[in-house]
């Protein structure tokens, strides 16, 4: 897990310095349009392909007290999302998992979107070095190790609730 972790930083050390791109985008078939690469919110909500951000947001209230466990927590944790902008989960899920994490205050830096293409590649590899094979995952990283994991819905059909017991479990 050591050399996992160590090999993410100096991909991502590597990305800032070469100044290479970190987003590709592409469209699919369905003229949906790909984000593969590190991604932002801003990017999910300003461009008007991804509507599907906001409009999922909408109307959503995190649970006070999936809220409260992700708080408590939320300086010494670093959350990791694969996910698709192509992915019917990922439109479904994203969207009420950082309005949750927004509502705890988990710092933005604290949180990196990691777009990935149908294949469930991306650049870098990371969906490799990570061993995505559905999306989205939401991942629970503290001091370098990962804490936890949910793929897609997870057992509870929550995955911010499921994430957010797995934090607290860890302390």
């Amino acid at each position: 897990m050591k050399k996992l972790l160590f090999l993410t930083v100096v991909l991502f050390s590597a990305a800032y310095t070469f100044a290479q791109p970190s987003v590709e985008i592409s469209r699919d078939h369905n003229g949906s349009k790909i984000l593969k690469g590190f991604i932002s919110k801003k990017d999910l909500v300003t461009d008007t392909a991804f509507a599907w951000f906001v409009q999922n947001q909408k109307g959503y209230s995190p649970s006070a007290d999936v809220v409260k466990q992700y708080a408590v927590s939320k300086d010494s944790i670093n959350i990791l999302v694969f996910g698709g902008t192509w992915c019917d989960d990922t439109k479904h899920l994203l969207p009420n998992f950082i309005a949750t994490i927004d509502a705890a205050g988990i710092p933005a830096n604290h949180l990196t979107l990691i777009g990935v293409d149908r294949d469930k590649k991306t650049l870098f590899n990371l969906a490799e070095a990570f061993n995505i094979t559905n999306v989205p995952t939401f991942i629970a990283m503290k001091n370098g190790k990962e804490i936890g994991r949910v793929v897609e819905y997870g057992r509870m059909g929550l995955p911010e609730k499921e994430l957010a017991a797995m934090i607290a479990a860890a302390k």
